[in-house]
């Protein structure tokens, strides 16, 4: 019992130099101490449970297929939401909302913002300026880079399908009240801010 006697007497000296009142009777103490164990459990990570993890799956193998199922949720979402409009894709609206809210900016960097590859961004480009949904001009500082801005038609476009399309947003996140949507937004910023640094300049060549 030596052990036991030794590991309440180290208790006791934390107890006696942490807590400001502390005081010399035994509910004081135990009152405290639940209030440190409390503390600590809060502090411990939960283990969390899913498919497969007794069989050895891993954390980040459920957070990849999450991710790509939440994508095909989305797209289905997004695709409804562009029925009988000017979109052929959500691609096409997704382009736009990013002129809209960001501004003009170049060909480049409107295929960047949005993670494609130089050839598929193109396409989508090329079919918003058919439509006549967006337009171009040359730089003013290089005559090379043509500029692209949103059309007066492109946002009238947009905003006779943006209440579809935000109802389509809110659909896949419905189960998620404001905090959880909250905490989601910083882990993904997280991830996205990472992997935009690491991979951006492969995706733009």
């Amino acid at each position: 019992m030596y052990k036991l006697i030794n590991d309440l007497l180290s208790l006791v000296k934390t107890y006696e130099s942490s807590c400001v009142d502390a005081k010399d009777d035994l509910n004081s103490f135990l009152a405290w101490n639940g209030t440190q164990n409390a503390a600590e459990e809060v502090q411990k990570p939960k283990e969390g449970e899913w498919t497969g993890k007794t069989n050895g799956r891993s954390a980040d193998s459920v957070i990849n297929t999450a991710l790509v199922h939440l994508y095909r949720y989305a797209k289905v979402q997004a695709k409804a939401a562009i029925t009988n409009s000017s979109f052929s894709t959500p691609d096409e609206f997704i382009y736009l909302i990013n002129l809209q809210s960001v501004g003009s900016m170049t060909k480049s960097a409107l295929i960047k913002e949005n993670i494609h590859d130089k050839p598929a961004g193109t396409l989508i480009i090329k079919r918003l300026l058919d439509k006549g949904l967006i337009s171009q001009q040359p730089s003013g500082t290089d005559k090379r880079n043509m500029i692209l801005s949103i059309s007066v038609k492109g946002t009238q476009e947009l905003n006779k399908s943006i209440e579809k399309i935000r109802m389509a947003s809110a659909n896949v996140t419905t189960p998620l009240d404001l905090d959880e949507k909250i905490q989601l937004i910083s882990l993904l910023q997280k991830l996205e801010d990472f992997h935009f640094a690491q991979n951006f300049e492969k995706i733009g060549k």
